[in-house]
């Protein structure tokens, strides 16, 4: 039956009723955590009055957009930690780390340059890490679990005891990872690159810095501008006066409509230059641009003398 009450008969054979649904902008991505998961599925159910009810079902996914080119994922993430190690292990000192990414927003298969310092002045030599970090947050009944992994790391070269190891751009590449999951009530996906330092006989050092997994790279024209405008203040308002087709150019005949037009293209005559004329820069271009080329012929103007002995090619 129908909304309005009519029953219609269907014959025997294969019907189809195709059915839309608009999804609402604000939709958690699909994700599949240790305590918890974000699933959508459609339902289809066939009520027969002689028969049981016929269920259908279909899972399909849902990715959330996250544009990176925001001015709040291209600003530049930076922090310095520092640790004392403990006497007791005959490791007296201080390690200190400093670090800097360019942006907070990244995409999958991007990879992270790290600019990071580490001082040693301890007695003992010290290992250099950075890794990847997913936490995950189950939220229910006012209780939370947490489940953090390690999505990808590096180890750097040891430090000797009053060294300092410089990253100049350490590549870290995010491998294929769900995009973060920030504005669910119940599930929250979160990512943080940690820089840490193993010093023998204290806890690590460790520095994070917050990450985004987005699912809409840079731009080309981002990429240019993000280091700058971290940096600087940069009114953008006058791109939104550039049109977006350009115009096209003007025909000739608007230009060079007349022969009178075309002459005015030609070079000045010299009563219109008056004294310029005289100078000797003008006279420099007068002497190249106007000089006549040389007259061609195929007798030569100095012909050998018949007298000159000719020259043996062996001697």
């Amino acid at each position: 039956p129908t909304d309005n009450g009519e029953v219609t008969v269907l014959q025997a054979g294969r019907h189809e009723f195709p059915f839309t649904f608009q999804l609402p902008e604000t939709l958690a991505t699909s994700f599949e955590g240790k305590h918890g998961s974000v699933r959508y599925w459609v339902k289809a159910k066939l009520h027969r009055p002689w028969a049981t009810v016929k269920k259908a079902k279909k899972e399909f996914t849902v990715i959330e957009p996250i544009d990176i080119n925001t001015p709040a994922l291209l600003a530049p993430q930076a922090g310095a930690k520092e640790k004392h190690a403990r006497a007791w292990y005959c490791n007296r000192g201080q390690v200190s780390v400093t670090a800097k990414i360019d942006r907070k927003g990244y995409t999958p298969g991007e990879v992270i340059p790290i600019f990071a310092e580490i001082d040693n002045c301890t007695t003992r030599a010290v290992v250099p890490k950075a890794a990847i970090i997913q936490t995950q947050t189950f939220i229910a009944r006012g209780t939370k679990k947490q489940k953090s992994s390690v999505v990808t790391s590096i180890v750097g070269d040891s430090i000797a005891a009053g060294k300092r190891e410089v990253w100049h751009g350490r590549a870290l590449k995010i491998p294929p990872v769900g995009p973060s999951i920030l504005q669910c009530r119940i599930i929250q996906v979160e990512y943080s690159l940690k820089v840490c330092v193993d010093i023998p006989g204290t806890s690590k050092l460790l520095l994070e810095l917050p990450l985004v997994i987005g699912t809409i790279p840079l731009h080309p024209f981002g990429s240019r501008t993000s280091s700058v405008s971290s940096q600087y203040s940069i009114n953008l308002d006058w791109l939104s006066t550039i049109p977006e087709q350009p115009e096209a150019p003007p025909e000739y005949s608007a230009v060079v409509s007349s022969p009178e037009a075309e002459q005015s293209l030609a070079p000045p005559c010299r009563s219109e230059l008056g004294g310029i004329l005289e100078g000797p820069f003008f006279a420099y271009i007068q002497e190249f641009r106007f000089r006549p080329p040389p007259l061609y012929s195929e007798i030569d103007p100095n012909p050998a003398s018949a007298n000159i002995r000719p020259r043996c090619m062996t001697c």
